[in-house]
């Protein structure tokens, strides 16, 4: 079993012993070490919870809600949601903080507390670190039966959260009404087979075919939205005539593309296209993180602003978008930040604003692709066993390669001209992440396996 608490949230495999994976106590005892944090000093304290649609979300819910509701805390429960709503919901409610219960793109056994603030974005590190040591210690304690929370369900936050959408002067309803879209969507089966197919109703789009739309968890596919994992929508959209593919991961905070000749568009440029169309009608300065493409510092540089880069991890983005005012940021992995709606990656905006450009620009998904920078990245990992001191590891890989340019605030990424390799640990998972990025694949692929064998043979 696996269990994972870092700046992501806790995250872990359902099932299992106490501390070693994500069990109802483990469950109880972040809920409560979390709800306590909150609610301090608040006279009335109130938290959001919303959850994706895998299997276990319904148990993970009922102890999250319970847990909270012991605790003195009002519970507002958005039943099946998305993150980025969950995060809207935080603000329109006005809530001491909020609870998404999803593990994003890792597998159906797995399920996590993502912990917001009150401002409906992720935690900070530090704390992050006090709800850690919270739950350690068990310093909380649980209110007697007058002061019982109560919980209240409330429907209906997903067509709010459109209806903002909708409201952004950037989202051209009638120029995608017009266009005729044929869009095909992918939604492993979670909450985004809700919520998609209602904004691109919403959106006046002609046809829409839903394949994997049921909300019951059981993910067809690995939920991960990476290339290898999207097969059976990329054969459908080559087999029949739509203009777009749609594919999102459990919570619909990353957003993959593809084609409509069946190719993809590549989630590192879900990003980078949007921001392009962003900056074309208010220039200003972007933000993503160490391992996402320089395809974005290219189009912010087009427009004559600046690009920054930040520490991998959404709450690292927010924190240095609003150092730089940016008006566009986001990851390499599908996610979008658009601070006019709110700072959270969210693939219902991407989604209005990507079908804004392609309506605009009166081009197919392949030709708009293609105008955009050509880089190619190679993501590459290895798994960590317990023994290995990966800060040593990371340092020796630094020594040799001291004579580039070197960036360190998040693991070690070495530049080369115009291409680069960063290695990091995990948020999410046991490993080390090696991406390289280059003008050709064949350059990035040989420059991370450079860099593996470093890797090798420093262990």
């Amino acid at each position: 079993m696996t269990l994972i608490k870092s700046i992501s949230g806790i995250r872990g495999i359902i099932g299992g012993r106490p501390g070693n994976g994500l069990t109802p106590i483990d469950i109880v005892k972040y809920t409560s070490a979390f709800g306590t944090l909150m609610a301090k000093g608040k006279e009335n304290p109130s938290i959001v919870i919303g959850r994706d649609a895998r299997v276990s979300g319904e148990m993970v819910s009922g102890l999250v809600a319970s847990t909270l509701q012991a605790l003195g805390i009002e519970v507002i429960d958005l039943g099946l949601s998305t993150t980025p709503t969950v995060e809207m919901a935080v603000v329109m409610e006005k809530a001491s903080g909020g609870i998404i219960l999803t593990a994003s793109h890792n597998p159906a056994q797995w399920n996590a507390l993502k912990l917001l603030n009150e401002r409906g974005e992720f935690i900070s590190a530090a704390v992050g670190e006090a709800v850690l040591s919270m739950a350690e210690t068990s310093d909380f304690e649980f209110a007697e039966v007058p002061k019982l929370g109560k919980i209240n369900k409330k429907e209906g936050y997903i067509a709010k959260h459109i209806e903002s959408i909708l409201a952004l002067p950037l989202v051209k309803k009638d120029l995608i009404k017009s266009a005729g879209f044929r869009i095909a969507v992918d939604a492993v089966n979670s909450s985004g087979g809700i919520a998609v197919p209602m904004l691109l109703e919403a959106l006046g789009v002609r046809q829409i075919s839903k394949y994997f739309c049921e909300p019951d968890g059981h993910f067809p596919h690995n939920p991960e939205p990476l290339p290898e994992n999207l097969g059976f929508i990329s054969s459908e959209i080559k087999r029949g005539k739509f203009d777009l593919g749609i594919v999102v991961d459990p919570d619909v905070d990353r957003l993959a593309l593809i084609c409509e000749d069946g190719s993809m568009f590549g989630e590192e440029y879900t990003l980078v296209a949007v921001a392009d169309y962003v900056l074309k009608h208010t220039p200003g300065n972007t933000v993503s993180n160490l391992s996402s493409t320089r395809a974005l510092q290219d189009i912010t540089e087009k427009y004559g602003k600046s690009y920054f880069a930040s520490a991998v991890g959404e709450v690292n983005v927010v924190e240095m978008m609003k150092l730089q005012q940016a008006i566009i940021g986001g990851e390499g992995n599908g996610g979008i930040i658009y601070p006019e709606l709110h700072y959270g990656r969210d693939a219902l905006v991407g989604i209005a604003l990507f079908l804004s450009h392609l309506a605009e620009s009166g081009k197919s998904a392949s030709l708009l692709r293609a105008s955009l920078p050509p880089y190619f990245i190679s993501k590459q990992k290895i798994e960590l066993t317990p023994e290995v001191n990966l800060n040593t590891l990371l340092e020796g890989v630094r020594k040799r390669y001291d004579k580039n340019p070197i960036n360190t605030i998040d693991g070690v990424k070495i530049s080369f001209d115009k291409s680069w390799v960063h290695l990091r640990r995990s948020n999410t998972e046991p490993i080390i992440r090696i991406y390289a990025e280059a003008d050709t694949m064949a350059k990035a692929d040989t420059l991370a396996n450079k860099i593996i064998s470093d890797l090798k043979e420093l262990l």
